[in-house]
Order: structure tokens, then sequence, then C-alpha cells
């Protein structure tokens, strides 16, 4: 039986992660997270059972720290490593140190313990986050390739800490005989997520306050012309487990749509699906981030035979009835 180890296994992407490869019986699937934004619950089924046993394969650490590391990879074949420190804009930009260098610490230890417990395969997902500020002017931005990456200038510390493990990922793939693969994500959503006013990115945000309404203002932060390359976590979950089998020591690739959404059309879709009378605000004080960014999956689709499957409006209506109904109960 393989050991798989999924470090932020129980956040949005790495519970639906675990649970499709907890579906082969072949895997003995492992979780390693600190909750700070995954929760133990988003690991259940639909009848609400845990599809781990969470007293044995769970390992509730802070991976910045090495003994934590060299723990949890013990015996492991296959690092999957989602974990990081991100959450919204006015996190990321309010705490760009503290990002940056807990990112950095966390990618380094689990690498360094990963090839000393002579992993076989390792998996780190990075982000469009990293791609240059400069390329990322707008809406109507041409679709960027992985090698615009290169040369660097990421608007944020995030997308700069990621940067640097994708390339600690390259240095360990290179020297060691630990198998490596980068995925690039571009904005994943989807269920279950953390819509807590805080640290929730722009679509639970933005639904939690359509679902909230008119109890709470539906306020959209910046100008709404900014836009992104939504992905559903479905299609993110297939990327990543095509990139393990088939992926391996081919440069990163990433996952994203060749479609720049607008926040402000964003918004519009989130109130046609609330089926709500909803008088739409703009607040200019706040930040917006990379003005627009999309994305030429062609490689994805060329090593992986990947393409994204479901539609923004087909995955906006799924995410704001899972919100709704957490939020009536």
């Amino acid at each position: 039986m393989k050991k798989i180890l999924v470090t932020g296994g129980a956040g949005m992407i790495g519970s639906n992660l675990v649970k499709q490869l907890v579906m082969d019986d072949a895997n003995d699937v492992w979780v390693a997270d600190n909750l700070w934004r995954g929760h133990r619950e988003y690991l259940q089924d639909e009848e609400g059972q845990m599809v781990i046993d969470m007293e044995k394969n769970f390992f509730e650490v802070d991976l910045r720290d090495p003994a934590a590391c060299q723990r949890v990879v013990e015996g492991v074949d296959e690092v999957y490593h989602l974990a990081d420190i991100v959450a919204g804009i006015e996190y990321v930009f309010g705490h760009q140190t503290t990002v940056f260098h807990d990112n950095c610490l966390i990618d380094t230890n689990i690498l360094k313990a990963s090839a000393e417990a002579t992993v076989k395969r390792f998996l780190y997902v990075g982000t469009a986050c990293s791609y240059p500020k400069a390329m990322q002017l707008g809406v109507d931005a041409p679709p960027m390739v992985e090698e615009d990456i290169i040369p660097a200038e990421p608007e944020s510390a995030y997308g700069w800490s990621k940067l640097v493990g994708e390339l600690q990922t390259e240095l360990y793939g290179g020297e060691t005989k630990m198998l490596t693969c980068i995925m690039r994500f571009h904005n994943v959503y989807g269920t279950p997520t953390d819509f807590s006013s805080n640290r929730s990115q722009v679509i639970p945000s933005l639904i939690t306050k359509a679902v909230r309404y008119p109890a709470e203002k539906f306020i959209v932060w910046g100008s709404g012309a900014q836009g992104r390359s939504f992905i559903h976590v479905d299609d993110a979950v297939e990327g990543v487990l095509l990139m393990m089998k088939k992926g391996v020591n081919k440069g990163a690739i990433q996952l994203g749509t060749n479609c720049c959404t607008s926040i402000r059309e964003l918004a519009q879709i989130v109130v046609e699906i609330s089926g709500k009378n909803i008088d739409i605000y703009y607040d200019l004080t706040k930040p917006e981030g990379d003005r627009g960014r999309c994305a030429d999956c062609s490689k994805a689709e060329k090593i992986l035979g990947w393409k994204p499957k479901v539609n923004l409006e087909e995955g906006l209506k799924r995410t704001y009835d899972w919100i709704e109904t957490r939020l009536s109960m």
C-alpha cells in the first residue's frame, strides 16, 4: 500500500484531494494541517463520516517546525504539498513579512524532511500570484504561459514566497532521487470554503455578503475592474492527480482558464444567483491586487490531457448553496 501525505489536507483543495485519494484502496492517506483555515469537518463524507482515521492518520502540526516535518513524512512514499499561509487580499498585503517568512520556512522544512526521508514523489503547489505584476495590467491582458514567470516581479510577498518554493522544489528534484513536479494554480474556488470575514477570498466573501443582504451591505473591494482566472476545486484536484502521474520533471504546469473575469462581472453573477434586488457598492479605498490575469493552459492540455470542466456560473451556484446552507444553521 502506498503511503501518501497531503499537507494542508483539511483545507478546501486539500480535503477534496484527500477524498479522491482515499477512493483508491491502494492508498494509505495521511493529513498534516494546523487548522488555521482548514477544518476537521471538511474531511467528512456526505454521510458525515470521516474519510480518514483522525486518531491515526491526522497530524495537527505547525510545519514551521522542522521536527514536525520530519515526523509527518516518516515512511511516506508521496507528498502533495498544499500547505501555505494565504488568505484574502487584506491579510496578504497587511502581513507581507509574516507571509513571506512563514511560507519560505514551511517549504524549506518539508522539502528537506521529504528528501531525507527518501520520499519518492513530491508535488508542490504554486500560484499565479508569482507572475510579474507588469504582465497583469487588466482583464484584457493576454493569457500567460508558464515561462512568463521569469524575469520575476510578483506584486506581493506571497507571490515571491511561492516562487521561491518552486525554485527549491526544482533544486531538490535536480540534486536528490526525489521526483518532483510543480502545479501552478490560478484562483481556485469551491467548497468547503472559509467564508469568515477576516480571511475569506473574493468569491466566498461576495457570496456571504449576498446571503446576508440586506442585513449586510454588498460592498466590493476596489473598482471591480480588476479580474482573475477562476478555476473550480473539482478541476484543480483532477489536475493535481494527473500532475503526480504525468507531470514529473516536466517543469511548472499552470491550471486556470483563458478567460479573465472582472470582479464587477463576478459580483453581478453572484447577485443574479441570489435572486435578490441587491445594490452593489464599490469601496475604492480598499486594495485590489493585480489588475488582471488569465492562463494559456496548452501545456496542461498537452502533457496532462487536462481541461477545465466546471463553468463559472455552475461553480458559483454550488458555492452559493453551500454557504447559504451553513449560514442558516
